[in-house]
């Protein structure tokens, strides 16, 4: 079966959110440099002296991205323009990292087609200013199997629309002859690549900064780096470690283009689909929320979580979340408790539980109160809260708001996403 992709408004929005920074750069197709041959010798045989004669190889010619030629008053002014018809923040400089003066941020929501976006930028950056090489770095090994999978499903797509393929492949330090097409092909070529190809230490990882016989005595990182590649950062919060800037750096990228739901560090932002504008577009069907608030019971250090209050046959039931005394220990468990249930008993015997009679469970309002005259709603969490307790919480109720959601959706043909 064939996927057919539909050009979507929204989607060319972000494009062009992104191509439109670099109006006023001139289309040059790549600019032609002397690869690196390495220490490498031809030899052949003289047939009229029979002696062996040696000499250097052919110098190959490669093609790297152009510079940019926009001051950086310019490119500020483009992005600014940018930002204003989206109603952005607007930025007064440009925000430097990974050894980089301009980075740009795209912030999409989940589900909206984020991977599709940047690798329709790549054809249309390539289209306006000729740009050709460019290198998507991915947190891990399963979201570098995804984008390679859709780079390869949407190959005859952007054919039709852009006239050209993109050459890409998975970098692998075993597999360096990619490299060499990589810089010598003046077509579009993207190279895709996990930050533990070039930031773990193990001695496969740490190939790419190393002199290989294997490679003509060249580090593989300065074969990339003189294509002055453009990098699109995938999920860029997971790659902000000190290592992985400094090692971001020695790809000496043209720029830096930062794809997210979730920016944790703010550039220059010049696009935003958040979930709110999804939902405004009718991209999404619905938004639900679901919190926890933590809050303190007077005199109390009692720990509890109401997680819900269910309907039954008989009276609504408060699933509750406490502290119980078991034989190796105090462990945290959930329970279904009814009206007149008194936690004191429920926990065997724990003090701080002393005076938590269930009075009342309210299925209206979502609250449970106790003959103290303390009352918490849905949601609330009370007591002995960290930060642990609270993200175990957040989990815990994801998955299982998920899976509720996903049985009553899933016969109607709604897609469930949780964040």
């Amino acid at each position: 079966m064939k996927l057919k992709f539909k050009v979507q408004p929204f989607q060319t929005a972000a494009v062009e959110s992104v191509a439109d920074c670099f109006a006023g750069q001139v289309n040059t197709s790549g600019i032609a440099y002397r690869i690196d041959p390495g220490s490498t010798r031809s030899q052949r045989r003289d047939a009229a002296s029979g002696q062996t004669l040696y000499g250097t190889d052919t110098e190959e010619t490669g093609f790297r991205n152009a510079d940019l030629q926009l001051s950086e008053a310019h490119l500020l002014e483009n992005i600014r323009g940018v930002q204003h018809r989206q109603n952005l923040p607007l930025s007064d400089r440009l925000v430097p990292s990974a050894g980089c003066g301009v980075n740009l941020d795209v912030e999409m929501e989940t589900g909206t087609g984020k991977t599709y976006c940047y690798i329709k930028t790549v054809f249309e950056l390539n289209k306006r200013y000729g740009w050709a090489k460019f290198i998507v770095v991915v947190p891990s090994i399963a979201i570098r199997e995804g984008v390679l999978k859709s780079l390869e499903i949407t190959a005859e797509h952007f054919t039709e629309h852009y006239g050209k393929k993109a050459r890409f492949f998975a970098y692998n330090s075993k597999q360096l002859h990619h490299l060499e097409s990589f810089s010598s092909d003046g077509g579009i070529n993207v190279m895709v690549i996990n930050i533990q190809a070039f930031n773990a230490t193990g001695a496969d990882n740490r190939r790419i900064y190393d002199e290989l016989d294997d490679f003509q005595t060249r580090r593989p990182i300065d074969v990339i780096s003189g294509n002055r590649p453009i990098l699109i950062l995938d999920e860029p919060q997971k790659m902000e470690g000190e290592r992985t800037l400094e090692a971001l750096a020695k790809f000496r990228p043209l720029f830096i283009l930062r794809y997210s739901a979730t920016h944790r560090t703010s550039h220059n932002r010049v696009h935003r689909l958040d979930a709110l504008d999804a939902y405004n577009q009718k991209l999404v069907k619905k938004i639900a929320v679901r919190g926890i608030t933590v809050k303190g019971l007077a005199g109390t250090t009692a720990y509890l979580y109401l997680e819900s209050v269910e309907i039954s046959a008989k009276a609504p039931v408060a699933r509750m979340e406490l502290e119980v005394r078991r034989s190796g220990g105090i462990r945290r468990i959930v329970k279904r408790l009814e009206k007149g249930r008194d936690l004191f008993v429920e926990s065997n015997g724990l003090d701080q539980y002393r005076g938590f009679i269930i009075a009342q469970i309210d299925a209206v309002s979502d609250t449970v109160e106790f003959t103290n005259g303390e009352v918490l709603h849905a949601g609330d969490a009370v007591g002995d809260i960290t930060e642990t307790t609270v993200r175990r919480i957040q989990i815990r109720e994801a998955i299982r708001a998920h899976l509720e959601k996903e049985r009553m959706l899933f016969s109607r043909g709604v897609k469930t996403l949780s964040l």
